[in-house]
Protein backbone atom coordinates (compact mmCIF):
# COMPACT_ATOMS: atom_id res chain seq x y z
CA UNK A 1 0.00 0.00 0.00
CA UNK A 2 1.31 3.77 -0.90
CA UNK A 3 -0.19 6.99 -0.64
CA UNK A 4 -1.96 9.37 -0.81
CA UNK A 5 -1.25 11.05 -3.94
CA UNK A 6 -2.01 13.54 -6.04
CA UNK A 7 -4.43 13.08 -8.84
CA UNK A 8 -4.11 14.19 -12.62
CA UNK A 9 -7.14 13.58 -14.54
CA UNK A 10 -7.04 13.20 -18.70
CA UNK A 11 -10.56 11.84 -20.62
CA UNK A 12 -10.83 10.79 -23.69
CA UNK A 13 -13.29 9.51 -26.22
CA UNK A 14 -13.26 6.80 -28.73
CA UNK A 15 -15.13 6.17 -31.98
CA UNK A 16 -16.56 3.29 -33.79
CA UNK A 17 -14.57 0.89 -34.28
CA UNK A 18 -11.90 1.67 -32.35
CA UNK A 19 -10.22 -0.98 -29.66
CA UNK A 20 -10.49 0.34 -26.60
CA UNK A 21 -7.49 -1.55 -24.95
CA UNK A 22 -5.53 -0.74 -27.32
CA UNK A 23 -6.14 2.72 -27.45
CA UNK A 24 -5.80 3.29 -23.57
CA UNK A 25 -2.51 1.47 -23.54
CA UNK A 26 -1.14 3.90 -26.73
CA UNK A 27 -2.77 7.10 -24.54
CA UNK A 28 -0.44 5.78 -21.26
CA UNK A 29 2.43 5.84 -23.17
CA UNK A 30 2.21 8.79 -25.12
CA UNK A 31 1.56 10.32 -22.06
CA UNK A 32 3.52 8.80 -19.80
CA UNK A 33 1.72 7.80 -17.77
CA UNK A 34 3.43 5.96 -14.51
CA UNK A 35 0.16 4.70 -12.30
CA UNK A 36 -2.89 5.12 -14.53
CA UNK A 37 -6.24 4.27 -13.82
CA UNK A 38 -10.19 4.10 -15.22
CA UNK A 39 -12.19 6.27 -13.44
CA UNK A 40 -15.39 5.31 -15.69
CA UNK A 41 -16.37 4.86 -19.05
CA UNK A 42 -19.91 4.75 -20.48
CA UNK A 43 -20.40 3.57 -24.36
CA UNK A 44 -21.08 0.91 -26.52
CA UNK A 45 -19.48 -1.90 -28.28
CA UNK A 46 -19.61 -4.41 -30.96
CA UNK A 47 -17.29 -7.30 -29.61
CA UNK A 48 -15.66 -8.10 -26.38
CA UNK A 49 -13.56 -10.99 -24.94
CA UNK A 50 -14.02 -11.63 -21.57
CA UNK A 51 -12.71 -14.23 -18.89
CA UNK A 52 -15.52 -14.79 -16.18
CA UNK A 53 -14.76 -15.39 -12.34
CA UNK A 54 -14.16 -19.17 -12.43
CA UNK A 55 -11.40 -19.23 -14.31
CA UNK A 56 -7.89 -19.92 -12.97
CA UNK A 57 -4.59 -19.40 -14.46
CA UNK A 58 -4.74 -23.16 -15.31
CA UNK A 59 -7.90 -23.67 -16.40
CA UNK A 60 -9.08 -20.66 -18.59
CA UNK A 61 -11.71 -22.07 -20.34
CA UNK A 62 -13.72 -19.46 -18.90
CA UNK A 63 -13.46 -17.24 -21.90
CA UNK A 64 -16.14 -15.58 -23.78
CA UNK A 65 -16.70 -14.35 -27.37
CA UNK A 66 -19.30 -11.75 -27.51
CA UNK A 67 -20.17 -10.16 -30.97
CA UNK A 68 -23.42 -8.30 -30.57
CA UNK A 69 -23.94 -4.82 -29.39
CA UNK A 70 -23.75 -4.05 -25.60
CA UNK A 71 -23.99 -0.85 -23.38
CA UNK A 72 -20.85 -0.38 -21.33
CA UNK A 73 -22.11 -0.12 -17.83
CA UNK A 74 -18.94 0.02 -16.24
CA UNK A 75 -15.36 -0.40 -17.21
CA UNK A 76 -12.75 0.34 -14.42
CA UNK A 77 -8.92 -1.13 -13.61
CA UNK A 78 -5.36 -0.39 -13.74
CA UNK A 79 -3.76 0.55 -17.09
CA UNK A 80 -0.01 -0.31 -16.36
CA UNK A 81 1.78 -2.55 -19.34
CA UNK A 82 -0.26 -5.61 -18.13
CA UNK A 83 -3.92 -4.00 -17.75
CA UNK A 84 -6.31 -5.28 -15.58
CA UNK A 85 -9.33 -4.58 -16.45
CA UNK A 86 -13.31 -5.25 -15.81
CA UNK A 87 -16.23 -4.48 -17.08
CA UNK A 88 -20.08 -4.51 -17.08
CA UNK A 89 -21.92 -4.79 -20.11
CA UNK A 90 -25.91 -4.51 -20.88
CA UNK A 91 -27.89 -5.94 -23.74
CA UNK A 92 -31.27 -5.03 -25.67
CA UNK A 93 -33.13 -6.58 -22.94
CA UNK A 94 -30.79 -5.08 -19.98
CA UNK A 95 -29.26 -8.36 -19.19
CA UNK A 96 -25.56 -7.69 -17.74
CA UNK A 97 -22.63 -9.71 -18.36
CA UNK A 98 -19.20 -8.48 -16.82
CA UNK A 99 -15.55 -10.47 -15.98
CA UNK A 100 -12.00 -9.37 -16.83
CA UNK A 101 -11.17 -8.07 -20.05
CA UNK A 102 -9.16 -9.97 -22.35
CA UNK A 103 -9.86 -7.50 -25.11
CA UNK A 104 -11.35 -7.36 -28.96
CA UNK A 105 -13.28 -4.23 -27.09
CA UNK A 106 -14.64 -3.17 -30.12
CA UNK A 107 -16.51 0.44 -30.17
CA UNK A 108 -19.67 0.72 -31.71
CA UNK A 109 -21.10 4.75 -31.30
CA UNK A 110 -18.35 6.00 -28.62
CA UNK A 111 -16.54 5.24 -25.60
CA UNK A 112 -16.13 7.93 -23.45
CA UNK A 113 -13.11 7.52 -21.05
CA UNK A 114 -12.16 9.29 -17.80
CA UNK A 115 -8.71 8.22 -16.49
CA UNK A 116 -6.79 9.03 -13.10
CA UNK A 117 -3.22 8.89 -12.18
CA UNK A 118 -1.63 8.67 -9.45
CA UNK A 119 1.40 11.15 -9.49
CA UNK A 120 3.59 9.82 -6.62
CA UNK A 121 2.99 6.01 -7.58
CA UNK A 122 4.43 3.87 -9.94
CA UNK A 123 2.67 0.77 -10.99
CA UNK A 124 3.98 -2.37 -12.18
CA UNK A 125 2.78 -6.12 -12.12
CA UNK A 126 4.71 -9.43 -10.99
CA UNK A 127 3.69 -12.94 -10.93
CA UNK A 128 1.93 -13.93 -7.70
CA UNK A 129 2.74 -17.62 -7.15
CA UNK A 130 -0.13 -18.02 -4.79
CA UNK A 131 -2.59 -16.70 -7.37
CA UNK A 132 -0.75 -17.89 -10.70
CA UNK A 133 -1.98 -14.17 -12.32
CA UNK A 134 0.44 -10.88 -12.60
CA UNK A 135 -0.79 -8.78 -9.89
CA UNK A 136 -0.53 -5.09 -8.99
CA UNK A 137 2.83 -3.74 -7.27
CA UNK A 138 2.79 -0.36 -6.00
CA UNK A 139 5.54 1.85 -5.35
CA UNK A 140 6.58 5.64 -4.80
CA UNK A 141 7.49 7.15 -7.62
CA UNK A 142 11.21 8.27 -7.65
CA UNK A 143 12.00 11.78 -8.61
CA UNK A 144 13.98 10.21 -11.44
CA UNK A 145 10.90 8.44 -12.84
Amino acid sequence: MAGPSELSVYSLRLGPGEEIVTSLLKFVEDKQLKAPFVMTCVGSISKATLRLANATASNTNQIIHLNKRFEIVSLVGTLNKVPHLHICLSDEDGHTVGGHVLGDLEVFTTAEIVIGECKSLHFTREMDGSTGFPELIISARSEKA
